[in-house]
């Protein structure tokens, strides 16, 4: 299954709820297994970025999805990237020419 690292930053209407920011991941989090989406780590950094996540999901539209919903309730913006692992990146470059 896919990993992908997801960079989130509050909006203004996030910053001015952030006291439920524990809660609304908790509750999205367990929303969001139903369709194959597992946090494997979320972390509430100092930095550029106000959270930072590990997540396996079954495919980019499912996860890519998931993440617009999310984005359109107001509380965040986000940044996703995918994620290899070791075996992964040997794969990536057994295809190179």
């Amino acid at each position: 299954m896919p990993t992908y690292i997801v960079l989130l930053n509050w909006t203004d209407q996030g910053v001015k709820s952030a006291k439920g920011t524990v809660d609304r991941y908790e509750e999205n989090r367990d929303a969001l297994k139903d369709k194959g989406i597992m946090f494997r780590d979320s972390y509430w950094t100092v930095g550029p970025y106000d959270v930072v996540s590990t997540v396996d999901a079954p495919d980019d539209e499912t996860l890519s999805a998931a993440l617009i919903a999310l984005a359109g309730a107001g509380n965040v913006r986000t940044t996703t990237m995918r994620a290899f692992n070791g075996d992964e990146m040997r794969g990536v470059l057994g295809r190179m020419p």
